[in-house]
């Protein structure tokens, strides 16, 4: 029984064999894997080097199939220079990217960095890129004067202003009086009417703007009321271009006209008193007073419509704060009303179109010259897609905007930023980062590589030319898209031009202040 047991037990665990044995595995396909075919003698690699990356358009390179790939930056626009993590080609520009690009909303840009760090630089590779478009770029008011090589290398018109150097006349109309006469001798009535008008309301809010400079508060609703008649009274009885001190014997004159709408039914001496402190103020624009006479005579020299154009204002001190921004102001003004005058021309098919790219640095004197100039500018920075210009405004940090003594100032000097299509920030502070990203969002990592950019260069320079390790690199953003950090790059003929060179004044080595061959030490004996 115990042997049939065992027989019993050994068959039945035969029987049970087949079910217990597994499945057989189906065949792993044959290949290398990544880095190469795997086990012994396969050959795998354990570094894969990085291959050697060409670059070319889809003309050139459209026959290298498969080994090509898009570029990860845009490449409408001017050449700035290499992306700092891919190196790949950076195009950039307000204009290209808004008209061709449809990348941002509207054709400006605003540029935020610390001094010394190539915002100038940049400015000047947009716009001399867009020349080779046929945009002509208006720098209405260089205060170190660092594009007059620039646009003198373009072919374009220098405008000197400052004391003893030229004038501009703010009550000069420009060309509008001549192109008035045009439009209408070829039938465009509104046209003309329209040109007329702008002039007259650019001549108007440019008296404003320097007797809001001068008191440092704007001028009263009747006294803008009283300036608005004397100029109509001035262009129709004076014959000629007029300047500020015809616009100061008119007032002076008591005409029926302005006794009207100052209310003085009749009795001159109150005329006398609500025209006296407009008088004054007239008077120290006419000569002396803080902002000299500048405004004061004749447009020494016309600006031009068909190329490019700099005021060259650099002669103004540092120090008359109050003076430059008049004169920015006065040239803000007087450019965009050539802009103007030339839109009308081509609206009417008398001029070709021309589109400008108009460069508004050193906002921030602008804004702290007075109460009421936030508003002024506020107003030209709204109406660069209408006028067809491309515009970018330049200052150092957001403090420069912020530091204004009303809140609703405040506010819309942010929005000169939250507005502008494109913000490009070059080395900013640690101090400026929650301001800024008030205005436009900023990852932690984008806020850190703007404070490493702001890092002065290595202590132990030893004399050389060693720069800051963020000088011409900028941070391009367009809403809340990653941001595009790039490193400028400077061709040779600009390098050998100098035309990016803003500290020819250091050149020069000092002199020393005692003779090196009388510095001698004394001889033995002497009283050290």
């Amino acid at each position: 029984m115990a042997r049939m047991r065992l027989l019993t037990a050994k068959k039945s665990k035969t029987v049970m064999e087949p079910a217990a044995r597994p499945e057989k595995r189906p065949a792993r396909d044959a290949g290398p894997g990544a880095r190469g075919w795997t086990g012994r003698g396969g050959g795998m690699a354990a570094l894969v080097p990085s291959v050697t990356e060409y670059r070319g358009t889809t003309v050139q390179v459209c026959g290298l199939w498969p080994f090509s790939s898009g570029a990860s930056s845009p490449m409408i626009g001017v050449p700035l220079g290499r992306h700092e993590e891919t190196q790949a080609t950076v195009c950039c520009d307000p204009i290209s990217w808004f008209q061709r690009a449809r990348l941002i909303s509207n054709p400006s840009a605003f540029i935020l960095g610390k001094p010394g760090l190539g915002k100038s630089t940049l400015v000047r590779r947009m716009f001399l890129g867009l020349s080779a478009q046929g945009v002509n770029a208006l720098v209405l008011g260089d205060l170190k004067g660092e594009h007059v090589k620039a646009v003198q290398a373009l072919g374009g018109q220098v405008i000197k202003l400052g004391r003893g150097v030229g004038y501009l006349n703010i009550l000069d109309p420009g060309q509008a009086v001549e192109v008035a006469q045009r439009l209408e001798e070829a039938g465009h009535h509104e046209a003309a009417t329209r040109v007329r008008a702008d002039a007259h309301g650019r001549r108007l809010n440019m008296v404003v703007s320097l007797i809001t400079i001068s008191r440092n508060n704007p001028p009263t609703d009747q006294e803008q009321t009283i300036l608005d008649r004397a100029l109509r009274v001035l262009d129709d009885r004076f014959d000629g271009v007029p300047v500020l001190k015809d616009l100061l014997d008119v007032i002076v004159s008591a005409p029926d006209e302005l006794r009207q709408v100052a209310l003085d039914r009749g009795d001159i001496n109150v005329y006398l008193k609500e025209t006296r402190a407009l008088e004054a103020t007239l008077l120290g624009l006419t000569g002396g007073g803080k902002l000299g006479e500048i405004f004061s005579r004749q447009t020494t020299n016309p600006m031009s419509r068909d190329r490019a154009v700099v005021f060259d204002v650099s002669t103004i001190d540092e120090t008359e704060t109050d003076l430059q921004a008049a004169v920015l102001l006065a040239c803000w003004s007087y450019g965009f009303g050539t802009v103007n005058v030339a839109n009308a021309l081509a609206d009417a098919g008398l001029e070709p179109r021309r589109n400008y790219f108009v460069v508004l640095d050193e906002l921030w004197r602008a804004l702290r010259s007075g109460k009421g100039m936030v508003d002024r500018v506020d107003a030209l920075t709204r109406l660069n897609r209408s006028v067809g210009v491309g515009q970018i405004m330049i200052s150092h940090t957001m403090s420069d905007l912020l530091a204004l003594p009303a809140e609703e100032d405040r506010m819309k000097a942010r929005g000169f930023v939250e507005r502008s299509g494109m913000v490009i920030c070059g080395g900013l502070p640690a101090s400026e980062m929650p301001l800024l990203t008030q205005a436009i969002p900023l990852s932690r990592q984008e806020q850190q590589k703007l404070i490493s950019w702001q890092d002065p260069p290595a202590w132990d320079s030893r004399g050389a030319d060693v720069e800051p390790p963020g000088r011409g690199k900028f941070l391009i953003k367009v809403g809340g898209r990653p941001g595009i950090p790039v490193q400028i790059g400077l061709t040779s003929i600009e390098r050998a031009e100098g035309l990016n060179d803003t500290n020819t004044r250091w050149h020069e080595p000092a002199a020393p202040l005692l003779d090196p061959a009388a510095a001698e030490l004394p001889a033995t004996g002497d009283a050290l």
